[in-house]
Protein backbone atom coordinates (compact mmCIF):
# COMPACT_ATOMS: atom_id res chain seq x y z
CA UNK A 1 0.00 0.00 0.00
CA UNK A 2 2.85 2.56 1.10
CA UNK A 3 4.76 1.89 -2.37
CA UNK A 4 1.42 1.79 -4.38
CA UNK A 5 0.67 5.58 -3.03
CA UNK A 6 4.06 6.46 -3.59
CA UNK A 7 4.15 5.69 -7.08
CA UNK A 8 1.25 7.21 -7.99
CA UNK A 9 2.21 10.22 -6.98
CA UNK A 10 5.50 9.89 -8.09
CA UNK A 11 4.26 9.65 -11.12
CA UNK A 12 2.41 12.49 -11.22
CA UNK A 13 4.56 14.43 -10.78
CA UNK A 14 7.01 13.27 -13.15
CA UNK A 15 4.24 13.43 -15.61
CA UNK A 16 3.78 17.00 -15.13
CA UNK A 17 -0.13 16.19 -13.45
CA UNK A 18 1.10 18.66 -10.59
CA UNK A 19 2.70 21.66 -11.38
CA UNK A 20 5.79 22.71 -9.37
CA UNK A 21 5.34 25.10 -6.16
CA UNK A 22 1.69 24.27 -6.17
CA UNK A 23 0.14 22.64 -3.45
CA UNK A 24 -0.95 18.98 -3.18
CA UNK A 25 -4.72 18.63 -2.76
CA UNK A 26 -5.68 19.13 1.48
CA UNK A 27 -5.08 15.78 2.93
CA UNK A 28 -8.42 14.53 3.23
CA UNK A 29 -9.56 14.93 0.02
CA UNK A 30 -5.83 13.30 -1.63
CA UNK A 31 -5.92 10.38 0.80
CA UNK A 32 -9.95 9.74 -0.40
CA UNK A 33 -9.47 9.98 -4.19
CA UNK A 34 -6.06 7.16 -3.31
CA UNK A 35 -8.62 5.48 -1.36
CA UNK A 36 -5.62 5.50 1.61
CA UNK A 37 -5.95 6.22 5.17
CA UNK A 38 -4.31 9.89 6.19
CA UNK A 39 -1.36 7.92 7.68
CA UNK A 40 -0.05 5.91 4.71
CA UNK A 41 -0.27 9.22 2.53
CA UNK A 42 1.92 11.25 5.19
CA UNK A 43 4.08 8.32 5.23
CA UNK A 44 4.08 8.57 1.18
CA UNK A 45 4.85 12.23 1.04
CA UNK A 46 7.63 11.52 3.29
CA UNK A 47 9.30 8.95 1.36
CA UNK A 48 9.13 11.78 -1.69
CA UNK A 49 10.33 14.63 0.71
CA UNK A 50 13.48 12.50 1.05
CA UNK A 51 13.50 12.16 -3.13
CA UNK A 52 13.43 15.55 -2.90
CA UNK A 53 10.53 16.12 -4.86
CA UNK A 54 8.18 17.55 -2.01
CA UNK A 55 8.51 19.92 0.90
CA UNK A 56 6.38 20.47 3.56
CA UNK A 57 6.13 23.70 5.50
CA UNK A 58 3.92 24.53 8.19
CA UNK A 59 0.72 26.89 6.96
CA UNK A 60 1.72 26.46 3.24
CA UNK A 61 1.04 22.86 3.10
CA UNK A 62 2.64 20.66 0.82
CA UNK A 63 4.04 21.71 -2.19
CA UNK A 64 6.03 19.61 -5.37
CA UNK A 65 9.55 21.10 -6.11
CA UNK A 66 11.30 21.66 -9.06
CA UNK A 67 13.12 19.05 -11.18
CA UNK A 68 16.85 20.51 -10.13
CA UNK A 69 15.92 19.35 -6.40
CA UNK A 70 14.85 15.82 -7.21
CA UNK A 71 17.30 13.05 -6.58
CA UNK A 72 18.02 11.53 -9.88
CA UNK A 73 20.18 8.69 -9.44
CA UNK A 74 17.02 7.16 -7.03
CA UNK A 75 15.73 4.08 -8.73
CA UNK A 76 11.84 5.24 -7.91
CA UNK A 77 12.61 8.80 -9.88
CA UNK A 78 14.47 6.33 -12.84
CA UNK A 79 11.71 4.20 -13.17
CA UNK A 80 8.95 6.89 -13.06
CA UNK A 81 11.40 9.31 -15.75
CA UNK A 82 10.34 6.04 -18.38
CA UNK A 83 6.83 7.12 -18.35
CA UNK A 84 7.37 10.76 -18.14
CA UNK A 85 10.39 11.50 -20.89
CA UNK A 86 12.48 7.97 -21.98
CA UNK A 87 13.91 9.86 -24.31
CA UNK A 88 15.45 12.72 -22.28
CA UNK A 89 16.46 10.08 -20.07
CA UNK A 90 18.06 8.13 -22.98
CA UNK A 91 20.20 11.17 -23.52
CA UNK A 92 21.22 11.76 -19.48
CA UNK A 93 22.41 8.96 -19.52
CA UNK A 94 24.47 8.27 -22.75
CA UNK A 95 25.80 11.62 -21.38
CA UNK A 96 26.66 10.38 -18.13
CA UNK A 97 28.29 7.24 -19.61
CA UNK A 98 30.62 9.57 -22.19
CA UNK A 99 31.63 11.66 -18.80
CA UNK A 100 32.25 8.29 -15.97
CA UNK A 101 33.11 5.27 -18.13
CA UNK A 102 36.00 6.49 -20.50
CA UNK A 103 37.70 7.61 -17.32
CA UNK A 104 36.83 4.15 -15.12
CA UNK A 105 38.23 1.95 -17.62
CA UNK A 106 41.14 3.91 -17.61
CA UNK A 107 41.66 3.49 -14.38
CA UNK A 108 40.32 -0.49 -14.07
CA UNK A 109 43.35 -0.88 -16.38
CA UNK A 110 45.84 -0.08 -13.80
CA UNK A 111 43.80 -1.51 -10.68
CA UNK A 112 41.71 -4.13 -11.41
CA UNK A 113 42.55 -7.40 -9.66
CA UNK A 114 41.72 -10.92 -10.56
CA UNK A 115 38.15 -11.19 -9.55
CA UNK A 116 37.31 -7.92 -11.08
CA UNK A 117 38.42 -9.39 -14.32
CA UNK A 118 37.09 -12.84 -13.93
CA UNK A 119 33.70 -10.31 -12.85
CA UNK A 120 34.04 -8.95 -16.63
CA UNK A 121 34.95 -11.87 -18.61
CA UNK A 122 31.88 -14.24 -16.78
CA UNK A 123 29.51 -11.40 -17.97
CA UNK A 124 31.08 -11.47 -21.10
CA UNK A 125 30.75 -15.22 -21.47
CA UNK A 126 27.01 -14.82 -20.35
CA UNK A 127 26.34 -11.86 -23.22
CA UNK A 128 27.95 -14.32 -25.78
CA UNK A 129 25.70 -16.82 -24.34
CA UNK A 130 22.48 -15.22 -24.15
CA UNK A 131 23.16 -13.39 -27.85
CA UNK A 132 22.94 -17.15 -29.32
CA UNK A 133 19.33 -16.61 -27.61
CA UNK A 134 16.41 -15.08 -28.88
CA UNK A 135 14.88 -12.31 -26.67
CA UNK A 136 16.97 -9.52 -25.07
CA UNK A 137 16.41 -10.25 -21.38
CA UNK A 138 19.21 -12.02 -20.22
CA UNK A 139 21.63 -10.50 -22.67
CA UNK A 140 20.55 -7.19 -21.02
CA UNK A 141 21.37 -8.49 -17.42
CA UNK A 142 24.42 -9.60 -18.67
CA UNK A 143 25.17 -6.25 -20.27
CA UNK A 144 24.69 -4.59 -16.93
CA UNK A 145 26.63 -6.94 -15.18
CA UNK A 146 29.53 -6.20 -17.51
CA UNK A 147 29.53 -2.56 -16.93
CA UNK A 148 28.79 -2.72 -13.08
CA UNK A 149 32.26 -5.36 -12.89
CA UNK A 150 33.88 -2.56 -15.00
CA UNK A 151 32.92 0.31 -12.67
CA UNK A 152 33.62 -1.68 -10.05
CA UNK A 153 37.41 -2.37 -11.24
CA UNK A 154 38.27 0.90 -11.28
CA UNK A 155 39.35 0.91 -7.86
CA UNK A 156 36.42 3.99 -7.21
CA UNK A 157 34.02 3.22 -4.65
CA UNK A 158 31.82 6.11 -5.46
CA UNK A 159 31.96 4.91 -9.49
CA UNK A 160 30.80 1.36 -8.27
CA UNK A 161 27.98 2.74 -6.39
CA UNK A 162 27.22 4.99 -9.33
CA UNK A 163 26.69 2.13 -11.34
CA UNK A 164 24.14 0.15 -9.01
CA UNK A 165 22.88 3.49 -8.71
CA UNK A 166 21.62 4.03 -11.84
CA UNK A 167 21.10 0.17 -13.26
CA UNK A 168 17.45 1.12 -14.10
CA UNK A 169 18.50 3.90 -16.54
CA UNK A 170 21.05 1.42 -17.97
CA UNK A 171 18.86 -1.50 -17.94
CA UNK A 172 16.71 0.57 -20.48
CA UNK A 173 19.62 2.37 -22.42
CA UNK A 174 20.87 -1.02 -23.02
CA UNK A 175 17.27 -2.74 -24.07
CA UNK A 176 17.16 0.22 -26.83
CA UNK A 177 20.07 0.18 -27.91
CA UNK A 178 19.83 -3.52 -28.26
CA UNK A 179 16.69 -3.84 -30.18
CA UNK A 180 17.76 -3.83 -33.99
CA UNK A 181 18.68 -7.24 -35.80
CA UNK A 182 22.16 -7.64 -35.40
CA UNK A 183 22.89 -4.73 -32.43
CA UNK A 184 23.61 -7.59 -30.09
CA UNK A 185 26.22 -9.60 -32.23
CA UNK A 186 27.43 -6.04 -33.26
CA UNK A 187 28.46 -5.44 -29.70
CA UNK A 188 30.28 -8.31 -28.59
CA UNK A 189 33.79 -7.77 -30.00
CA UNK A 190 34.00 -4.44 -29.03
CA UNK A 191 33.20 -5.48 -25.13
CA UNK A 192 35.82 -8.27 -25.69
CA UNK A 193 38.52 -5.76 -26.52
CA UNK A 194 37.55 -4.00 -23.22
CA UNK A 195 37.58 -6.77 -21.18
CA UNK A 196 40.97 -7.82 -22.72
CA UNK A 197 42.69 -4.70 -22.18
CA UNK A 198 41.57 -3.93 -18.58
CA UNK A 199 43.52 -7.75 -18.54
CA UNK A 200 46.40 -6.53 -20.25
CA UNK A 201 46.74 -3.17 -18.28
CA UNK A 202 46.72 -0.99 -21.20
CA UNK A 203 44.82 1.81 -20.14
CA UNK A 204 44.77 3.95 -23.50
CA UNK A 205 43.05 0.92 -25.30
CA UNK A 206 40.31 0.84 -22.29
CA UNK A 207 39.47 3.96 -22.15
CA UNK A 208 39.04 3.79 -26.27
CA UNK A 209 37.36 0.45 -26.16
CA UNK A 210 34.21 1.79 -24.12
CA UNK A 211 33.96 5.25 -25.48
CA UNK A 212 33.44 3.30 -28.52
CA UNK A 213 30.88 1.35 -27.62
CA UNK A 214 28.97 4.26 -26.44
CA UNK A 215 28.75 5.50 -29.85
CA UNK A 216 27.55 2.59 -31.36
CA UNK A 217 24.70 2.20 -28.72
CA UNK A 218 24.05 5.90 -29.03
CA UNK A 219 23.68 5.14 -32.63
CA UNK A 220 21.47 2.33 -32.37
CA UNK A 221 19.33 4.42 -29.90
CA UNK A 222 19.24 7.20 -32.73
CA UNK A 223 17.74 4.55 -35.29
CA UNK A 224 15.26 3.03 -32.55
CA UNK A 225 11.97 3.86 -33.79
CA UNK A 226 9.03 5.43 -31.85
CA UNK A 227 11.81 7.73 -29.94
CA UNK A 228 12.52 11.27 -30.19
CA UNK A 229 15.63 12.49 -32.39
Amino acid sequence: MHQRVVDELGRRIVNGLVEPDRPLPVEDALAAELGVSRGALREAVKALAAKGMLRTRPRTGTRVLTQEHWNHLDRDVLRWQLTGDPGRLLRDTGELRRAVEPEAARLAAGRAGPGHIRAMFDALAAMESAAAHPGLGEYVEADIAFHRALLDASGNRLLGSLGRAVDVALEHSFAVSSQRRGAVEASLPSHRALAEAVAGGRPLEASAAILSIIVSAEQEIARSPGLPR
